[in-house]
């Protein structure tokens, strides 16, 4: 599932190709706004929050979509193949005189009044990359259920917004806790650090073209510390990553976490609680 920093990435690309631009074709490929024409109108701009992004739209209009797994938005110039999938994979384009903004895979598109855009996105904890960032909010918001697992507590959108997959098992690793950790059992000084560490992650990533956090360049397999990198061995002490599931069984939640670096529980078959977007 696409980070933070990789929606905040999309957002700068498509409010750069659309905003203050008036559109000249709008076409909606699912079955509810089929019929929808934004044609005509100008876009005001393009705002990420957390993991969803808000198009605005003159006339009082939000077009809210969310990337999920492996949706995308790619912006073409009009001698540009478009190439981010097969046509059946379309779910939106916008279009202004000289850009072409489209979206592949799509699971969240809808279109809103922009007054009502809390509908979408006001159950979202503090944005790590938004005007909202409250790190006190952020960490009140994770330790209120203490016997939550860390990895499930960063990965609820509720508490704060912005982290998927790889950064949970990062900020894990640079706290040196397992993600089955009670979030209330994290040493108070590291709980104090969490959200500091994690806003950084994310800013020194939202303009990078390879995502790094270990501040090791131009070594190939060692800009992330334990995410993707099981069995190989771990940077710091040479053990063995190692990999697992994490989540409410409802879609593939990877984990990464050395054994030595990482102290806490391992996983637990079958403990499963829900997240949410």
């Amino acid at each position: 599932m696409p980070e933070g920093d990789t929606v905040w990435q999309a957002a700068r690309r498509l409010h750069e190709a659309l905003a203050g631009k008036v559109l000249t074709r709008s076409d909606f490929r699912v079955p509810k706004y089929a019929t929808v024409d934004l044609t005509d109108r100008a876009v005001l701009d393009v705002t990420p929050r957390g993991k969803h992004l808000l198009t605005r739209i003159e006339g009082g209009l939000t077009l809210h979509t969310h990337l999920g797994m492996d949706g995308s938005w790619k912006v073409y110039t009009d001698r540009q193949r478009w190439t981010g999938g097969p046509t059946h994979q379309i779910r939106a384009v916008l279009a202004t005189a000289d850009r072409t903004a489209v979206g592949y895979r799509l699971p969240v598109l809808e279109l809103l009044r922009t007054t009502d855009e809390s509908r979408a996105v006001g159950h979202l904890g503090p944005d790590l990359l938004g005007p909202n960032w409250n790190p006190d909010q952020a960490l009140a918001n994770l330790l209120s259920d203490p016997a939550r697992p860390l990895g499930e507590a960063l990965l609820d959108q509720r508490n704060l917004a912005g982290i998927g997959n790889i950064y949970k098992s990062e900020l894990c690793f640079l706290l040196g806790a397992t993600p089955w950790l009670p979030v209330g059992a994290l040493p108070p000084d590291r709980a104090a650090k969490l959200p500091a560490l994690a806003k950084k992650l994310l800013e020194a990533n939202r303009d990078r073209p390879v995502r790094n956090t270990t501040g090791t360049t131009g070594r190939r397999g060692q800009d992330l510390f334990v995410y993707g990198r099981a069995p190989r061995p771990c940077l710091r002490c040479g053990t063995s990553i190692r990999s697992a599931n994490q989540g409410d069984g409802s879609r593939e939640r990877p984990t990464y976490w050395c054994p030595s670096c990482q102290t806490g529980p391992a996983p637990t078959p079958g403990h499963h609680r829900r997240t949410s977007n």
